[in-house]
């Protein structure tokens, strides 16, 4: 049976986590928003701070030219209209244009516009620096194995291992 304190915590340091404290999924979640949080910081003003999948589309679009919209979805595991929603929000903000695709005119291409070329060489810039700052506490041996376990976690969710 769980042991009960008999007066309530005041701070953090008097709190257990219970049984998040050997879960995997509790680390991965509030790492996810402290990233997040100290990633729009370094985006504030920028058209892709807040929200997710703004820089992985911007990326994606800027590196693979003509990539549809449903290739990038499956990358950052999006339905369809969040997609469309987040396409329609980067387009009006002049980074990105659509194209009917000439192979299959229900498909959609992708375009990165002079604006948004030039975000992305931003982005990936303050990306890159961010996740060495954010994670400078974490020697380098072992920050590659925590992404190598993460990248293999993240294709197979992704669908492509």
């Amino acid at each position: 049976m769980l042991e009960r304190k008999k007066t309530p915590p005041v701070s953090i340091s008097d709190i257990d986590l219970d049984v998040l404290e050997d879960t995997l999924s509790f680390y991965i979640r509030t790492v996810n928003l402290g990233v997040s949080r100290d990633l729009d910081e370094r985006l504030e003003g920028c058209d892709v701070a807040k929200g997710t999948g703004k820089i992985t589309t911007l990326l994606m679009v800027d590196s693979h030219p003509g990539i549809r919209p449903s290739v990038i979805a499956q990358l950052i595991l999006k339905d369809r209209s969040a997609m469309g929603r987040l396409v329609d929000q980067m387009e009006s903000h002049g980074l990105l244009t659509r194209e009917t695709s000439a192979d299959d005119n229900r498909a959609q291409e992708l375009y990165i516009t002079e604006k948004g070329a030039e975000l992305a060489v931003q982005v990936r810039a303050i990306v890159t620096q961010q996740s060495r700052d954010f994670f400078d506490f974490i020697p380098e041996d072992e920050q590659r194995l925590l992404t190598d376990i993460l990248r293999r976690a993240y294709r197979r969710i992704a669908g492509l291992s």
